[in-house]
């Protein structure tokens, strides 16, 4: 297996990312979820200026393997963590790890005292190997579905 690289997110990893969201929502997730969800969630039209915004305007990293984007996520000052999403062709290599580990190191180097996520079904676990506790089970309305999630939360 090749290196995995980490590094900040570019203006040019916008379609990239979106992918990665795309694949990795309607690939891995879909165990846990149904096409409605799955739909609403990760629809298949989206507004990809707002979606480069919201990446620029969060503390974004990458994975890149050969060259190619196979995960990304984020985290803002207070140490919430919106987006951890690995392309399925790279799952259970090590990339969700590398990145929650990245992004724990950038957190509390902004001052953060605690991560928080809201998780998935699918990713719940990941999340609770790395320390996290679920604090509320959530049904979060979503373009007309209703999805499971949890409140989760690590001390650093």
């Amino acid at each position: 297996m090749t290196v995995l690289l980490l590094r900040p997110y570019l203006p040019g990893d916008a379609e990239a990312t979106r992918r990665c969201f795309h694949r990795a929502v309607h690939g891995t997730a879909a165990a846990d979820y149904d096409d409605g969800q799955l739909a609403s969630w990760a629809p298949d039209e989206f507004d990809a200026a707002a979606w480069a915004l919201r990446r620029e305007n969060t503390a974004t990293w990458v994975a890149e393997r050969d060259g190619r984007l196979v995960g990304f996520s984020d985290v803002d000052d207070s140490g919430y963590i919106d987006m951890m999403f690995v392309d399925p062709a790279a799952a259970r290599t090590g990339v969700a790890s590398a990145l929650l580990e990245k992004v724990t190191e950038v957190a509390r180097t902004n001052g953060a005292t605690q991560l928080t996520v809201s998780a998935s079904i699918t990713a719940r676990p990941l999340f609770e190997r790395h320390g996290f506790t679920v604090v509320a089970e959530q049904l979060v309305e979503l373009r007309g579905s209703a999805l499971t999630n949890f409140r989760m939360t690590r001390d650093l």
